[in-house]
C-alpha cells in the first residue's frame, strides 16, 4: 500500500484497465473524471474520492477506499473501491435495455440469391404499377 498514488497507477491496480497507458489514455481523453470534474494523470488519488469511469457502455461511478500502486489478484483490487448501489442499478437496466434493442433488431445476414431475385421482382412490380 502507498500513501501517494497518481490517478493512472490507482486505475491500473484497481484493474479498470489492463495497462497504465490504457488508463492514462481514458483519463486523456475525459472518460474518468475525479469528483466529478476531469484531471490529469498524474493527479493524487485521496481515500474518499469519487471516481467516474466510463469504459464502453458501462459508466461506473466508485468511491476510492483505498490505495495501492501495485497490480495485484483481482479479488484484492475489488478492495481498493466500492461501486455506488445508484451507479449498479443503471449499469443493470442500461444493459437489460441494449440486450432488448438487440433482440426487436432484424436479421443481419445479407439476403441470399433467391431473395435478391424476389426482391428485385417486387422492385419492378412497384416501378412498373406507378
Amino acid at each position: 500500500m502507498a500513501d501517494d498514488v497518481r490517478l493512472d497507477k490507482w486505475l491500473w491496480a484497481a484493474r479498470f484497465f489492463k495497462t497504465r497507458q490504457l488508463a492514462k489514455d481514458a483519463i486523456e481523453g475525459g472518460k474518468v473524471h475525479y469528483n466529478g470534474a476531469r484531471s490529469k494523470v498524474s493527479k493524487k488519488v485521496e481515500i474518499g474520492a469519487t471516481l467516474t469511469i466510463r469504459q464502453g457502455y458501462a459508466e461506473k461511478v466508485v468511491t476510492v477506499i483505498g490505495l495501492s500502486d501495485t497490480r495485484g489478484e483481482a479479488s484484492i483490487a475489488q478492495t481498493l473501491y466500492n461501486e455506488t448501489t445508484d451507479s449498479i442499478e443503471k449499469r443493470e437496466h442500461e444493459t437489460m435495455l441494449r440486450k432488448l434493442n438487440k433482440a426487436t433488431l432484424p436479421n443481419p445476414t445479407k439476403p441470399n440469391k433467391k431473395e435478391r431475385r424476389q426482391i428485385m421482382s417486387f422492385k419492378h412490380q412497384q416501378d412498373s404499377g406507378d
